[in-house]
């Protein structure tokens, strides 16, 4: 009886109170909730304040025991006029209308972050104009007015102080995580748009005392490794490429017309018109023979400067980087798009880490492209220093010596259905357009000692077949028919299934028996043809089967080659998507430059100083 009556007094309480209109000041702390929850979200919108104002150099501070940020910088500053309205509601320099949201290349456009943050802590600006030589210091009150303005002596640029986050809201610090996940949240948060904003030189204090600091360079590529431990820049691929920008809407795999877009500035300092109708991936990728992480934790993706999470587009990189990576471990990779802004729809996230991107499935197209275009392997990948005469006479030296015959067998070891025989290549040198490889030896029947244009490489014969076979079975998994059929026994019945999914023709001839009708091209033809079948049946997709096929079928260590054999296996594994790595992620090649080769051998030396004289 008693819950009834409650219920029916909160009814009639409804109805009387009726729908009310919420006072500004709720309005205004709902939506300062929703934009700052964390002292990395302070850092986060003051440093977007900072970079859109050109700034090159920010110093954060962070005390967290004080609950305290500040950010200083030296970008354009602001006059008298602009400071007074700075942290009042809606207040933004960078859009004046609703069409001005689907041209929005700032990394703020809201309005909401400084009045925001009078609304949850202690607000004060120094800024001064770069033409002036006067500054000012204001403080504000809780809805963003000021309260004091104060003549200042002040470099160039902004200081912005937060104090006191959450003051008068003791629950919501309570909820927060603990100060070292806060301090990680923000130093990932500078990192992030350190990333996204290469050129800018960022120091940063936890307590007024150092903490860690980031050095601008050209590309993203010299910020990774100061932010990664023991990753080299070497390790890194660097490319961007531009491609054209389809209008909003298009999808489904079909071309549509090139929008013509607005002006907009590429990361790089350059202008770029978007009516040229051109927009720019920048693909910085950890080498797979070189580096990789035992989690996803750094596939980035950032679109316009912010990094953003973008689901889609992060799974494109990890197909493309499948099979190419040792089991369990995921590439290094930051991803950076500049689009024309009409591609972007903003408005999906209050602090904008996710967006709507249109066109997704080309975007997907592109990534894809870029990061088999940055994983073969061409002349730009080296220096342009020619090798010395020296080294260059010591290779032809050893080939001179060398005691290989043109003629020799293989057994059908490179034979690939299709193709020619290695005996058809007759020229040591491949003319592919990509590099020139020259064949020097074969080293303990294992490796091959190749020439290039700066250096050398000791290339593992078997893995550098197996990456070849494997890439043309995922092309054509071509099954042929088996005279006679393959008899196995003793089959469980999800190896049955399994042989099934893969496509093969199995039934059963008898008690335990099964008879195999047809086997991939690669394995019709080797004498342990049952044995690989049985392999297959264990388990496995049919990627998962494409390795095994060609990892049984390359050549095995220990086989001699001619050189005319070597030197097509060479232009063979060249042309591969993928050439770095074989299909279990192992590495392929060793390179020996010859900056290296001579920093071993020391012949910068002068040889009279070295004798004393």
């Amino acid at each position: 009886m008693g819950k009834v009556c409650a219920q029916i007094y909160t009814e009639q309480q409804l109805v009387t109170n009726g729908i009310q209109t919420l006072p500004k000041e709720v309005v205004n702390l709902i939506a300062a909730g929703e934009v700052i929850d964390s002292l990395a979200a302070v850092v986060r919108e003051l440093v977007e304040n900072s970079l859109d104002a050109g700034a090159t150099r920010i110093t954060v501070s962070v005390c967290p025991a004080q609950w305290r940020v500040q950010v200083a910088d030296n970008g354009s500053g602001m006059n008298l006029a602009d400071l007074r309205q700075a942290a009042s509601a809606h207040s933004t320099s960078k859009i004046r209308c609703s069409d001005d949201l689907w041209k929005i290349t700032s990394l703020g456009f809201r309005g909401e972050a400084l009045h925001s943050l009078t609304a949850l802590a202690e607000l004060e600006i120094f800024s001064r104009l770069r033409e002036t030589t006067e500054g000012w210091r204001i403080s504000y009150d809780s809805q963003g007015e000021p309260v004091e303005e104060i003549a200042a002596a002040i470099a160039p640029g902004t200081i912005v102080t937060v104090s006191n986050l959450f003051g008068n809201w003791p629950v919501r610090r309570q909820g927060l995580p603990s100060a070292a996940q806060q301090l990680r949240g923000v130093q990932a948060t500078i990192q992030h748009l350190a990333l996204c904003h290469p050129w800018v030189t960022w120091q940063v204090q936890q307590q007024n005392r150092p903490w860690f600091s980031l050095s601008p360079g050209r590309t993203s590529q010299n910020i990774l490794p100061q932010i990664i431990r023991q990753l080299h820049p070497s390790d890194l691929q660097h490319l961007k490429v531009e491609v054209p920008t389809p209008e909003r809407g298009w999808g489904d795999g079909e071309m549509g017309r090139w929008g013509d877009g607005e002006m907009g500035r590429w990361g790089d300092g350059e202008m770029g018109r978007w009516g040229e109708k051109k927009s720019q991936i920048e693909l910085v990728l950890g080498l797979p023979d070189r580096c990789h992480r035992r989690r996803p934790d750094w596939v980035k993706v950032a679109t316009n400067k912010r990094l953003v999470r973008s689901p889609e587009l992060e799974q494109a990189i990890l197909s493309a980087m499948a099979r190419t990576l040792p089991r369990d471990r995921y590439p290094i990779c930051f991803l950076h798009l500049q689009v024309c802004p009409s591609q972007i729809d903003w408005n999906r996230h209050p602090a904008k880490a996710e967006i709507y991107l249109h066109s997704l499935k080309y975007w997907q197209e592109q990534v894809t492209q870029a990061i088999e275009q940055a994983l073969r392997i061409s002349p730009f990948d080296f220096s342009e220093a020619m090798p010395s005469e020296r080294v260059g006479k010591l290779l032809k030296a050893s080939v001179g010596k060398g005691s290989y015959q043109e003629t020799s067998e293989m057994d059908g070891a490179l034979a690939v259905p299709g193709e020619s025989s290695a005996e058809e290549t007759s020229e040591p040198t491949t003319g592919l357009g990509l590099m020139e490889l020259r064949v020097v030896a074969q080293v303990h029947n294992m490796y091959i000692l190749v020439e290039h244009p700066t250096g050398m490489w000791l290339v593992e014969q078997h893995i550098a077949h197996e990456r070849v076979l494997y890439e043309q079975l995922c092309d054509r998994w071509q099954l042929v028919p088996l005279e006679p059929a393959v008899i196995l026994r003793n089959l469980t019945t999800a190896q049955v299934e399994q042989l099934q999914r893969l496509g093969l023709d199995i039934e059963n001839f008898g008690e335990q028996v099964w008879a195999i009708r047809n086997a991939p091209a690669l394995l019709q033809e080797r004498d342990d043809c049952a044995e690989a079948l049985l392999e297959l049946s264990l388990g496995g997709d049919l990627q998962t089967a494409q390795v095994a096929t060609a990892c049984r079928s390359a050549i095995r260590n220990g086989t001699p080659l001619s050189l005319p054999e070597m030197q097509k296996l060479l232009a063979q594994w060249q042309v591969t998507r993928n050439p770095r790595t074989c299909p279990h992620g192992r590495p392929i090649f060793l390179s020996l430059e010859e900056s290296s080769l001579a920093r071993f051998f020391r012949r910068h030396w002068v040889i009279g100083k070295s004798h004393g004289i």
